[in-house]
């Protein structure tokens, strides 16, 4: 009952930050900047986001097969598609998409829990780490080219940054110590999924630096999207500000608010503003690339779907099992 209420929260802190931001350009000049975006041009942005989760998967199946799993590509991309759809639309349950792909590798595949959960952890803050990387690059470069945001901008973005950042920056930390995150409740003698995640990250592993690569590559695609999205919006921009963008992009979306409604906007306003892009292309972009990434989550949630019947009735039928066996006895 508080995730559902913490998800209503912040889908109509979402809604109403989007409708102040459509209040303070107009719909006519953002109906312009969407004419320029038709055709061609859209499959392009749909068949780069599409690639985006090809990848992912990718990096997801070199993860489990550095941990000793070995599960095809196939089986993986449905799983991996049903997770983000719960991100993209739920990200106030807080690795809710995660926990799910982790139970299916376990109910479907057979994967015992601390390797699954495992998986899903390292796939977590391998995006995280490169998503982090581009921001402070990118931020880096627009703090000394334009300046600072508006201080209640800054406040929030900078602070969900520095969150981040802490978590990470712990995470590793206790990797190399090889320490419980949970020194609290088992006084830093790792969990069984944390031994595998800390086995995961060794220097001489070649599955990490194989993960590494696989987020950087995604992270790269997501570079050219942003770069190719704004050119198809009639504007042109240089490698160090597409690379500005891409990391508001990424804070944006560590904000738990459904499809990053309201606060891509707001970021990306300011941020195209400031580098003469125009704020009703902002407002285009952002609704381009959450249009794309809506049509890939509607392929997942109809996964989603079928994946949750498979397992409540692969459930059922384990309970039945039980409770005959235990009436035979």
């Amino acid at each position: 009952m508080k995730k559902l209420l913490l998800l209503l929260i912040s889908f109509l802190i979402g809604i109403g930050l989007f409708f102040w931001i459509l209040e303070m350009v107009g719909w006519p000049a953002i109906k312009r900047s969407f004419l320029v975006f038709t055709g061609w041009q859209g499959l392009v942005i749909l068949g780069l986001t599409l690639l985006m989760m090809m990848i992912g998967t990718w990096k997801w199946k070199e993860i489990l097969k550095g941990n000793g799993v070995k599960i095809s590509f196939k089986d993986l991309l449905n799983p991996y598609l049903a997770g983000f759809s719960v991100m993209f639309l739920a990200p106030a349950l807080v690795w809710g998409g995660e926990i799910f792909r982790s139970y299916v590798l376990k109910e479907k595949n057979s994967v015992p829990w601390p390797k699954s959960m495992a998986s899903v952890i390292i796939d977590r803050i391998l995006e995280w780490t490169t998503n982090l990387i581009v921001i402070f690059f990118g931020g880096l470069f627009f703090l000394f080219s334009i300046g600072f945001p508006p201080l209640r901008l800054g406040i929030v973005f900078g602070g969900v940054f520095l969150i981040f950042l802490f978590g990470i920056s712990f995470f590793y930390f206790k990797s190399v110590r090889k320490e419980s995150m949970l020194f609290f409740i088992r006084n830093n003698q790792p969990f069984d999924t944390e031994k595998e995640i800390f086995k995961f990250f060794k220097l001489k592993n070649a599955a990490m630096w194989k993960g590494i690569s696989l987020a950087l590559l995604r992270a790269a695609t997501m570079y050219f999207r942003t770069w190719l999205l704004i050119l198809f919006l009639g504007k042109s921009i240089g490698a160090l500000p597409a690379l500005s963008i891409l990391g508001f992009s990424y804070l944006a979306v560590m904000i738990p608010i459904p499809t990053a409604l309201g606060s891509h906007e707001a970021i990306q306003t300011f941020a195209f503003n400031a580098l003469d892009l125009g704020i009703s292309t902002a407002t285009a972009f952002t609704m381009i690339i959450r249009g794309a990434e809506l049509i890939i989550t509607l392929a997942g949630v109809a996964i989603l779907l079928r994946l949750g019947i498979f397992l409540l009735k692969n459930t059922i039928f384990k309970k039945l099992n039980n409770f005959a066996r235990n009436n035979e006895v």
